[in-house]
């Protein structure tokens, strides 16, 4: 695993507020694919507003790592689960399009690893949306 957070995902109640909030703050280019998630570009990395995490009682926050290709998602986890992690979410294909899993590091801190194939990842780890 790379030295790097690909994003941060806050868990929300409402989608519609916290987005207007940050949008106030000067945060500009919301990409909102859908009712339940906002991504925000912030440098090398993306801000993600979800009402899907903020259900299970917000706040809530989720670390993710995105990797470069499909095969990748599964090999870091097993690589996590080596060093102690626990998977939450085993590798799959998700309803975006892309590979997902999860694990929770030894603290119970969620991070995501995904290949995102609307996304690009540069060499040096950066993530654009």
């Amino acid at each position: 695993m790379e030295q790097r957070i690909s994003a941060v995902t806050l868990g929300v109640n409402n989608l519609a507020i916290a987005r207007n909030f940050y949008q106030a703050l000067g945060w500009g280019g919301g990409e909102q694919p859908d009712d339940e998630v906002c991504f925000f570009q912030a440098g090398g990395m993306v801000f993600a507003l979800w009402a899907a995490l903020g259900g299970h009682g917000a706040p809530g926050i989720e670390l993710a790592y995105n990797v470069h290709s499909p095969d990748e998602v599964g090999a870091m986890l097993d690589d996590a689960q080596r060093a102690g992690a626990t998977i939450i979410r085993p590798a799959a294909l998700a309803a975006w399009g892309g590979t997902s899993g999860a694990f929770a590091d030894p603290d119970g801190y969620v991070w995501e690893v995904a290949h995102n194939p609307g996304w690009t990842l540069s060499e040096d780890g950066s993530v654009h949306l």
